[in-house]
């Protein structure tokens, strides 16, 4: 089964092709030949997803989907959230979304934060929408150099080790996106069963 992944973030795809393995023939938006950045204006991680999976759906025709991720830090009631990518500007420079992440988190006790993955699925026409939630803490500092974004500052419950300090094998098989992506894998391996 050929479906578009609707995203040119070259870490994302990696990382979901791990996933997926063999399966599923993963078709970026780079091999579709679109290097447009389609908007994610909407007011939550559901609603960029959907967004960008309908847009990508209008213009091929083909199955498609697309996910949107957020970190949510309980002492920013929730923030960046769906303003992640773009928390100091839209330049989604990580670096600087980080360091302002820290500085308004400055000497705050509770560093309690979740990584959220949503993604929406359009098979054959209808709307599928798929979650992944993992738990964690903000450090104080970057640690680490494998990953991208918020990665070296979120050390995920239960672990020492920050996402940027693991393998893509290792955070695979905790990480928010691996999770929702798991649900998705399924979903289309019954379905193809099922054909």
């Amino acid at each position: 089964m050929k479906i578009i992944f609707a995203s040119n973030n070259n870490n994302k795809i990696r990382e979901i092709r791990h996933v997926l393995g063999g399966s599923f023939t993963l078709l970026s938006l780079n091999d579709i030949k679109m290097d447009e950045d389609i908007a994610e204006n909407e007011a939550t991680l559901e609603g960029n997803a959907l967004q960008k999976a309908r847009h990508i759906f209008r213009i091929t025709g083909m199955n498609v989907f697309a996910d949107d991720t957020g970190l949510e830090v309980e002492a920013l009631n929730g923030q960046p959230g769906v303003h992640s990518a773009r928390f100091a500007g839209d330049a989604k420079d990580s670096d600087a979304n980080i360091i302002k992440l820290l500085d308004l988190m400055n000497d705050s006790i509770n560093r309690n934060a979740r990584f959220r993955t949503v993604i929406a699925l359009i098979l054959e026409g209808k709307e599928y929408l798929f979650e992944g939630n993992v738990n964690g803490r903000i450090i104080r500092e970057k640690r680490g150099r494998e990953g991208f974004g918020y990665d070296p500052v979120f050390i995920p419950e239960g672990k020492s080790r920050t996402f940027a300090e693991m393998d893509l094998n290792e955070k695979n098989r905790i990480s928010h996106r691996a999770r929702a992506f798991e649900k998705l894998k399924s979903f289309l391996a019954d379905h193809m069963e099922n054909q």
